[in-house]
């Protein structure tokens, strides 16, 4: 059915044409209540103009700098290569514009605290695209956690890709189109599998954990390769005093393999979350103590990319409280993602606040 607009819309520009802008951004700013795709920005003319016949943005460039000179442009969507999000964050701040910028926010410690001080200079809104913050199924388990479960015992959370995502992906996302001329970074990050699947896959996993248990102060990580998979055990301090284990596994020879478990004073939740292109919400079991009943929300809608971006919209526009994940919570996955890597290679417990540098 169509798609049934509010009277005050952001305006978007998104940077960048490739495939995450192709699969998830563009279709989230066309069916967005309170969001328009007003502008589209890549220096690859073909992948542009083509990208421009199908979305129908008002307005196409080639130059970002011009995008953000645009006075009617509200906001941005950073959806490029990792090694250019703060880069292209920090000159949207700069611009006068707001920020959803995908993840992770970025590769080293030093350059997402500098974008942190970028957001505190200019007041603009920046949020990081964590967009499993917007799973029906994992909001029903935060709501459960904050105001029934009472205090946090235990949690266990894991993400193991699998040898099959690519034919189930390329099954249910749009064909994607890709340029030779489009942009690139100077390295290929997929030159390094261990760094690259940490970053891809591991800040949804350590975000997670964070959106449910709270600050994490220390982690202890293992680290096995073989057969051409990457297993990361991790035991994991919070802030809270809660246990925390986490399982990276990138690839099993299974299906997609994600979830989490969570024990707590007043009740236990069981979660169960699918590869994020079915855009079907996590099946997610709260046992309440105080009942003795288990429950399930439905989360018929889980366009978790459109959600996110309505709820980026909503604090710009009606000054509505952060759901998603800011500066802060983008910076700490950073953190963790390094001290979770800084583990493995010394076999030492490593705190996220002591760390700098990248991967």
């Amino acid at each position: 059915m169509p798609v049934k607009k509010d009277d005050s819309r952001l305006k978007v520009g998104v940077l960048g044409c490739g495939q995450i802008a192709q699969a998830a951004h563009f279709e989230s700013c066309t069916k967005a209540r309170n969001a328009d795709l007003y502008a589209i920005c890549d220096v690859a003319d073909d992948l542009r103009e083509r990208m421009a016949a199908t979305h129908a943005p008002e307005k196409a460039f080639s130059d970002y700098d011009a995008m953000l000179a645009d006075p009617a442009l509200d906001a941005v969507i950073i959806a490029t290569s990792d090694a250019f999000h703060v880069p292209a964050s920090l000159r949207a701040l700069e611009a006068g514009k707001h920020v959803l910028c995908e993840k992770p926010l970025g590769v080293t410690v030093e350059e997402v605290e500098s974008l942190k001080a970028a957001v505190e200079r200019t007041g603009k809104v920046l949020q990081v695209g964590h967009m499993k913050r917007f799973d029906p199924g994992l909001e029903a388990a935060k709501a459960f956690i904050d105001d029934g479960m009472g205090e946090m015992l235990a949690l266990k959370a894991w993400y193991c890709d699998s040898t099959h995502r690519y034919p189930m992906t390329d099954a249910v996302q749009p064909l994607i189109v890709a340029s030779a001329n489009a942009r690139k970074p100077a390295e290929n990050p997929k030159a390094n599998l261990r760094r690259y699947y940490m970053l891809a896959h591991g800040c949804h996993l350590i975000d997670t954990a964070r959106y449910f248990g709270g600050e994490i102060v220390e982690v202890q990580a293992r680290l096995s390769e073989k057969f051409g998979a990457y297993c990361w055990f991790v035991d994991v301090a919070f802030a809270n005093g809660t246990l925390g284990h986490l399982d990276l596994t990138v690839a099993v020879r299974m299906d997609w393999h994600e979830g989490f478990q969570i024990y707590g004073e007043r009740g236990s939740i069981l979660g169960k979350t699918f590869n994020p292109w079915y855009y079907k919400s996590s099946e997610v079991d709260i046992f309440d103590e105080r009942d003795a009943t288990t429950h399930r929300v439905l989360g018929a809608d889980g366009h978790f990319y459109r959600r996110q971006l309505e709820g980026f919209a909503a604090v710009i526009l009606d000054g509505a409280p952060m759901r998603g994940a800011d500066i802060d919570d983008g910076i700490a996955s950073v953190r963790t993602m390094i001290a979770i890597a800084r583990s493995a290679e010394t076999g030492q417990p490593v705190r996220p606040d002591s760390v700098s540098g990248g991967l």
